[in-house]
């Protein structure tokens, strides 16, 4: 972990401190991975419809599913 000094404003933190129950880094380390994992999600969300959009993305797709179910088997 890693150390560093922020400025908050009076009111945010007194409630931090209200919330943290005596743990101010374990509950703004847990405030800041949901919201990153929020963001992670939309954004994947965000890429997923993109290609589902992309008529030149879904034909090289369904061109690899030809090529997946051809019946070969790499472990022999």
């Amino acid at each position: 972990m890693i150390k560093v000094t922020i400025t908050l404003e009076e009111d945010i933190l007194q409630f931090i401190d209200q919330q943290a129950k005596g743990n101010r880094s374990g509950y703004i380390n847990a405030l800041l991975t949901e919201h990153r994992h929020r963001i992670l999600e939309a954004e994947m969300i965000a890429a997923l419809k993109q290609d589902a959009e992309d008529s030149e993305y879904q034909a090289e797709i369904a061109a690899w599913d030809n090529v997946v179910g051809d019946g070969i088997n790499a472990r022999e």
